[in-house]
């Protein structure tokens, strides 16, 4: 499968990356500059705008599905919107190029999962640090929610560095869920897994150790 890479020079981008070529896959990666991407040998690197639909299309020639790890700013006094007008590009990017499959990494405490971050992140990091990039991450799920794509939205916990442990928790009853961590490796392995099930189609699981 040939699967363009969004975010791909990012910490789980990278990561990403790399695991999809070792299983197999033929990977794009769009940057905004071949010099952040010098450690991505086997990947086609493509420099362009994810924000700029002219790029995404050039980018998904001959691709199967998308993968978004694209971060966004962390303002806590201004609205940010990377997520919002990327995803609002690469929508009809797909459309027209005929590519259906999109599995887009987002966070635990985005939409319906807004207050079971834990305590901690939910009264301090949330309302001081991450209001305003929680909520283009809201508008970029919600976009994606209503458009015709075969998407799955991940919602991993708070993200670590470190090997991956080779389990983990997928999981869609927020009930039961109050915060947790998950470590990039292990959230790279699960979405380029994705590209080939239907398991977790048109779902948001949130992913935790």
């Amino acid at each position: 499968m040939k699967v363009l890479v969004l975010g791909a020079t990012g910490g789980t981008g990278r990561l990403i990356v790399h695991d999809a070529l070792e299983k197999g896959h033929s990977v794009v990666a769009l940057v905004r500059s071949k010099a952040r991407a010098p450690d991505l040998p086997g990947a086609d690197i493509i420099e362009g705008d994810a924000r700029d639909e002219g790029a995404l299309m050039r980018a998904l020639g001959g691709c199967d599905a998308v993968i978004s790890s694209l971060g966004t700013g962390l303002s806590p006094v201004s609205e940010v919107s990377l997520l919002t007008e990327a995803t609002h590009a690469l929508i009809p990017a797909m459309r027209r190029s005929g590519v259906s499959r999109l599995v887009c990494i987002s966070a635990l405490g985005v939409g319906d999962s807004h207050g079971h971050g834990g305590f901690v992140f939910d009264r301090l990091f949330m309302p001081l640090l991450l209001r305003h990039a929680y909520k283009d991450k809201g508008r970029q799920e919600a976009a994606i929610r209503a458009s015709s794509l075969d998407w799955v939205i991940v919602r991993p916990g708070m993200l670590i560095n470190g090997p991956a442990r080779g389990s983990l928790r997928a999981i869609v009853d927020l009930a039961s869920i109050n915060g947790g961590k998950i470590a990039r490796a292990d959230v790279a392995r699960f979405v380029v897994e994705q590209l080939a099930t239907n398991t977790w189609l048109r779902q948001t699981p949130v992913l935790l150790w």
